[in-house]
């Protein structure tokens, strides 16, 4: 249901207060469906009402979601027109095969000629993927980073492909025609993924997908890896494999891993695991910050 414009207006007044407070840059964004899928004058009457904040600097720019099939000419020129400054594409693949067994309803070969003409026109270009989905393979998703990297976008969303309630995929998997990744395997593509978007300076917006109430209780959610600590389980999980070598450095002996502030959380791991795992070989385990360090950077000493 779509709130009528009070609703809208209000709404980003009272959360403008509350960023206005946080000192923090904020932008108005139209998420949850293809902005661009609805009708060109209805996308122009919510693009107009929300320029006033636009133009008396309050917010720093419009972003939205769509999918790559509703990018055309027309429909860039009024975004640029409205100050739009970035579009999310949900390409979820790169593979054809994918998104034909996935009935996307759009080819890669689109993906990759909105993401240019996006681009073209001077817009921030994000690019959503999907793990897991039907047909797809760690070497198809990894694929799809490499060419998200190539196209040339700043921003992407890492996201598990799950089962919801009445969805083609739950008819699937009841027929037992799709099986979705464990969340073992969810997380391992993941760790694999992500830091190809960290070198390439790619920002990651999220990782893991938005713990909603009806994934929450588990009345939406029917099958698949959805985890409320998505993203604290993939990061635990990196660590866990750079701290491994310190395994087979002997046994009784005392360790302390200095980490950057940032990381120390996810150092230690999901439910302190990755402390755990060490205490296996060593009598005592104590992770320090040092400001000194950054990324995944690791110093230790043992005593």
């Amino acid at each position: 249901m779509i709130p009528d414009d009070e609703t809208i207006i209000n709404t980003i007044d009272e959360h403008l207060s509350t960023f206005k407070e946080a000192e923090r840059i904020v932008e108005i964004g139209f998420f949850g469906g293809s902005f661009t899928g609805i009708p060109l004058d209805q996308q122009r009457h919510y693009l107009e009402l929300v320029k006033p904040f636009v133009d008396d600097k309050k917010v720093s720019g419009i972003r939205l979601s769509t999918r790559p099939d509703y990018i055309d000419k027309e429909i860039l020129d009024l975004l640029m027109e409205y100050g739009v400054r970035s579009i999310e594409l949900g390409a979820q693949s790169f593979s054809d095969e994918v998104l034909n067994a996935s009935m996307r309803g759009h080819t890669a070969r689109q993906t990759e000629e909105a993401s240019l003409a996006i681009l073209e026109y001077g817009f921030e270009l994000g690019l959503q993927m999907m793990i897991g989905l039907p047909g797809d393979t760690f070497l198809r998703s990894e694929e799809t980073a490499k060419r998200i990297i190539k196209l040339g976008a700043s921003t992407t969303r890492i996201y598990p492909a799950i089962v919801i309630k009445d969805t083609a995929l739950h008819r699937w998997f009841n027929d037992g025609k799709y099986k979705p990744l464990s969340i073992e395997e969810a997380v391992d593509w993941t760790s694999a993924i992500l830091p190809l978007f960290e070198e390439a300076g790619v920002k990651v917006l999220r990782v893991g997908l938005h713990p909603s109430e009806g994934l929450l209780s588990g009345e939406e959610l029917i099958a698949g890896p959805f985890h409320p600590s998505f993203k604290e389980l993939v990061l635990t999980n990196i660590w866990k494999e750079k701290l491994k070598p310190l395994m087979v450095l002997g046994t009784g002996n005392s360790i302390e891993i200095h980490v950057p502030e940032r990381e120390i959380n996810y150092a230690i791991g999901y439910r302190s695991g990755n402390r755990k795992m060490l205490e296996q070989e060593y009598q005592s385990v104590k992770f320090t910050i040092e400001v000194k360090l950054s990324g995944r950077e690791f110093k230790y000493r043992t005593h």
